[in-house]
């Protein structure tokens, strides 16, 4: 099976460097590596003319539209592979990468899409917790990510995450990313429709915590700063989120979820009970987050109705 590399990049040349370094170190080449490119940005242009690719299949997408949805559906158009793996410009693939990803593609030919472990470097520092659980949507839509601390033996999940993920071409046939997804640059879970949408067409999605990259978490240049509260990009995590839960859902779990999100939620997207215990330790921050998650979760559900 022949492998394509597809890498959405955006203003951060030397960690783009880093990664296409650790592409060229794979125990089984890649047979094409896309590097999507917006027109704007003139550093990675300027890195990409004087980078010498040696034996790698460089080939270059220019992209308009900001954010990763549009990149990744751009590169989406031009895979020859028969599988195409993706990752971030601030990842670096271990050099089994590739071998332990077509391995399982090889195997087992209901399998359609294949993620890892991504091992977080914050400096000197190495995140190493270990989960075991890893990549689950609950009955009534809470999501557990974990993909960063997933141990143990290759198994069965619902959703991949972005940083690491690959899948059969065969499978996704026309499938794209969905354009519906808020945000100028990370657009946070945009991978859960497309990996939902496979999930239920029958397609088995594998987590191997053996198939890793290591991942350098840069600067973004966009309303999500990461660790950082900024409201708009409070807002449109959860509308995503919401917005592709209510979509795959059935109407006894959507009922169930909409309660849940507004009374419980998460760290991430708060309800009620989340607010509360937030609240000691966060004061007025507690009160923002919950209601930015209430509005991403409103205007999800607007969109819904309408879709």
């Amino acid at each position: 099976m022949q492998n394509t590399v597809l890498i959405p990049t955006y203003r951060r040349p030397l960690d783009l460097c880093r990664c296409l370094s650790a592409l060229q170190e794979q125990t089984k080449p890649a047979a094409q590596v896309i590097v999507v490119v917006r027109d704007t940005d003139a550093e990675t242009w300027q890195f990409l003319d004087q980078y010498k690719a040696h034996n790698l299949p460089l080939h270059t997408v220019k992209v308009t539209q900001p954010g990763v949805v549009a990149a990744l559906n751009a590169g989406l158009a031009v895979v020859e592979g028969d599988i195409v793996s993706i990752t971030d410009d601030d990842a670096a693939p271990r050099p089994d990468w590739l071998e332990r990803i077509t391995a399982h593609f090889i195997c087992d030919s209901r399998i359609g899409g294949v993620g890892g472990r991504d091992w977080i470097h914050h400096g000197s520092k190495l995140e190493d917790d270990s989960r075991l659980v890893v990549g689950q949507l609950q009955w009534f839509g809470r999501v557990i990510g974990n993909h960063h601390l997933g141990v143990g033996e290759p198994r069965e999940v619902d959703i991949l995450k972005g940083v690491n993920m690959s899948f059969r071409t065969q499978a996704y046939g026309k499938l794209r990313f969905d354009e519906r997804m808020r945000g100028t640059g990370a657009q946070v879970h945009f991978e859960m429709a497309f990996t939902l949408t496979l999930k239920r067409a029958g397609w088995q999605i594998i987590y191997d915590p053996q198939v890793a990259v290591d991942h350098y978490p840069a600067q973004r240049f966009d309303e999500d700063q990461r660790n950082n509260f900024n409201e708009i990009a409070f807002i449109n995590l959860v509308h995503n989120e919401t917005l592709v839960l209510l979509e795959h859902l059935p109407f006894i779990r959507r009922t169930a979820f909409l309660l849940w999100a507004i009374l419980v939620g998460t760290r991430d997207s708060l309800g009620l009970i989340q607010w509360l215990r937030l609240l000691p330790s966060q004061g007025q921050l507690a009160g923002k987050k919950l209601l930015a998650s209430w509005r991403g979760r409103w205007q999800a559900y607007q969109q819904f109705k309408v879709t």
